[in-house]
């Protein structure tokens, strides 16, 4: 036993030089060429981490990172048979991720080709503080008002990097601008698609009496209705923020990140949708 001690530790210094040597040789012949070939790779990276990130797959490729960690560090410390597992895994890896993530990659390439990737701020797309959202913010705090008032139920979706495209097939697709008079037409209790939620994009309501999937833990209040667990269930999968009207008390509560906010008027809701959905860091958040 302590010869085998012997060998690993052996192996693991003589590993950690050599990867020294490497690291300061890379570092000799350093010019321009390498911190573009870097400066590209990290863009190219981050790209694909946020666009599966935003996807089912996020979990699948947290997977792969693990078995990747896992793999060099036994080849560090000479573990013979996880490294023969892995290195097995690893050679048909590359079949294998074009065939389970077939339908993101897919994805990815058409909208690379039509020049729109959403959630990404490409070269000469830097600005978040457009008007147009800062006036759909304004209509959904008013119309959440009037809801508010007349405790008429509503639960609307704003969607953020996430997409939220199986969610919107739910319901009846409506792509119009965001006013406030359609978002309480839309919830009014005799209309035909007030039954469910809508979600916004941007500054358009995209679909309207979408389902929502119910949250997966067990622990939720007793007290909360099917509007409420929906928007918690929501943020369980999702970074949208769900804004939920009572149809019982009118109160207006916000689902985000599985945390429930209860109890918003208009004037902080729109405060606490400027940071968080407008992005706007100078105005407070909500206490």
């Amino acid at each position: 036993m302590n010869i085998l001690l012997n060998i690993s530790g052996n192996n693991l210094i003589e590993d950690i030089k050599n990867f020294i040597v490497f690291t300061r040789n890379a570092f000799v012949g350093f010019d321009w060429s390498d911190a573009l070939d870097i400066l590209l790779l990290t863009i190219l990276f981050s790209i694909a981490v946020k666009f599966f990130k935003s996807r089912k797959a996020g979990a699948l490729i947290v997977g792969i990172g693990v078995c990747a960690a896992i793999f060099v560090v036994a080849s560090l410390l000479g573990l013979g048979s996880i490294r023969f597992i892995l290195s097995g895994v690893f050679q048909i890896g590359a079949l294998a991720i074009v065939i389970i993530f077939q339908p993101e990659i897919r994805d990815l390439l058409e909208k690379m080709g039509s020049g729109s990737i959403k959630g990404f701020k490409f070269f000469g797309e830097f600005s978040s503080h457009s008007k147009s959202q800062y006036r759909a913010v304004d209509s959904i705090c008013k119309a959440v008002h009037v809801l508010s008032v007349e405790k008429t139920g509503a639960l609307i979706v704003l969607e953020r990097t996430t997409k939220l495209d199986d969610i919107i097939d739910t319901g009846t697709t409506i792509n119009a601008d965001v006013n406030d008079s359609l978002i309480r037409n839309l919830f009014y209790n005799r209309a035909p698609l007030h039954d469910g939620a809508i979600i916004i994009d941007d500054d358009k309501i995209v679909s309207a009496a979408c389902i929502l999937p119910l949250p997966r833990r067990a622990q939720i209040d007793s007290d909360l209705g099917t509007r409420h667990r929906a928007a918690i269930g929501l943020s369980e999968i999702s970074d949208a923020i769900i804004i939920v009207v009572s149809e019982e008390t009118g109160v207006i509560s916000v689902a985000k990140e599985c945390e429930l906010i209860r109890d918003f008027t208009a004037d902080s809701l729109r405060k606490y949708l400027y940071a968080e959905f407008v992005n706007e860091s100078d105005v407070p958040t909500v206490e």
